[in-house]
């Protein structure tokens, strides 16, 4: 679909990706899919910043949007990794040795607050947890060669996420 400034107050395209089971998919969703006339996309994200006054529905966007030599932003879901602990979630170092009656506490974090006064944990507080699977954003990386017949674009550096993961492309 196409935001205009006109109708909607700004401009945006909305690009699908995949397709879906309509039973999959909720029923608001399901009538929007049918009032454009489009079959069920897996994902439907909408992003600001294109020229929508050459695009029409239906149109595909393809690799050849980016020049080889081009920088650009790449952003992704990056790799979960699961409940971890607080050394390898923000590289805490460990207490040291077993030495004075300690036997089990090399991996923890220490102390976590203070006596009776506040009583309490402050929020914010660096704790084990889930680590990953977190919105990351990397700049500067080179678009190194497009393949226009293939539709495929090669860039240079660490691009984020996980073999198959959807990645969003940001001119500079």
């Amino acid at each position: 679909n196409i935001r205009t400034a006109k109708k909607d107050g700004y401009e945006a395209v909305q690009l699908g990706y995949g397709s879906r089971k309509e039973k999959n998919v909720n029923k608001p969703l399901l009538g929007y899919y049918k009032k454009n006339k489009f079959s069920p996309f897996t994902v439907l994200k909408e992003f600001k910043g294109f020229d929508t006054g050459e695009m029409k529905i239906g149109d595909e966007v393809k690799a050849d949007l980016f020049a080889e030599g081009e920088k650009i932003k790449v952003r992704a879901k990056s790799k979960g990794k699961g409940f971890q602990g607080v050394m390898k979630r923000h590289g805490f170092k460990g207490v040291g040795g077993t030495t004075h009656g300690q036997s089990d506490r090399l991996r923890a974090p220490g102390s976590i607050g203070q006596s009776s006064s506040p009583s309490k944990v402050f929020k914010g507080q660096r704790m084990a947890g889930r680590t990953g699977y977190d919105t990351v954003t990397v700049s500067n990386l080179k678009v190194v060669k497009v393949d226009t017949e293939s539709n495929l674009l090669f860039i240079k550096g660490a691009v984020p996420g996980s073999v198959n993961s959807i990645v969003e492309l940001i001119k500079n």
